[in-house]
């Protein structure tokens, strides 16, 4: 199981973000739908359940409504959600559906690799 589920659908960046957590040892699931998202989310109380959740919030398939969803369910996974800098009403919605921190993409992206190494402490 992985360590990280991350809901992202650019292929690019999803290359990216798989190429810096195998540089920080940690395992690393990408999925391109909300759907799938609480699906991987929803063994959290599995022994080796994932223990984190990442989040780009310009995901085409539902990533707000995957979090209100995990959120409603009591899933208590932390949330780390990214987006454009200048769209600060979905950062507003997507920390009152339970994200833990929005940080733009820019930000996300520098601190990947600190990012990640929270799922292994």
């Amino acid at each position: 199981m992985a360590d990280v589920v991350a809901l992202v659908d650019d292929l690019f960046f999803q290359s990216k973000m798989v190429e810096t957590a195998r540089n920080v040892g940690v395992v690393l699931q990408t999925v391109s739908s909300g759907a799938a998202l609480v699906a991987a989310a929803t063994v959290a109380a599995a022994p080796n359940a994932p223990r984190l959740l990442l989040v780009d919030l310009n995901a085409r398939q539902g990533p707000l409504e995957a979090i209100e969803q995990l959120r409603a369910a009591g899933n208590p996974l932390p949330v780390i959600a990214f987006l454009s800098h200048v769209q600060t009403e979905l950062a507003q919605r997507a920390r009152a559906a339970g994200c833990q921190q929005v940080l733009p993409r820019s930000k996300f992206t520098a601190e990947l690799a600190d990012i990640l190494r929270q799922a292994k402490a």
